[in-house]
């Protein structure tokens, strides 16, 4: 991942922003890795992935649930895993 400096990103924005379109480009501040700027595209299958994710764990605790591991949180779970799908 390239990074880059926040002044450079302030005085190339127009460059950072292709840059971001190829690959998410990492900007630091004073030697800190303060953002991160990636395509739209990029984040949205970034976030596709990680609620796939999460779907899957509690996929996984449902299971539990219903084998009879726990009751605590089942409604919650049930709900909350229709709210995703």
């Amino acid at each position: 991942m390239k990074v880059i400096p926040a002044s450079e990103a302030k005085t190339n924005f127009g460059a950072l922003l292709d840059s971001a379109q190829r690959e998410p480009v990492t900007i630091s501040k004073k030697g800190r890795l303060v953002a991160v700027m990636m395509s739209v595209q990029e984040y949205e299958e970034h976030e596709a992935l990680k609620l796939k994710l999460l779907r899957k764990e509690i996929r996984k605790g449902l299971k539990q649930l219903d084998k009879g591991k726990s009751t605590e949180g089942q409604a919650f779970m049930k709900a909350l895993i229709k709210d995703l799908d």
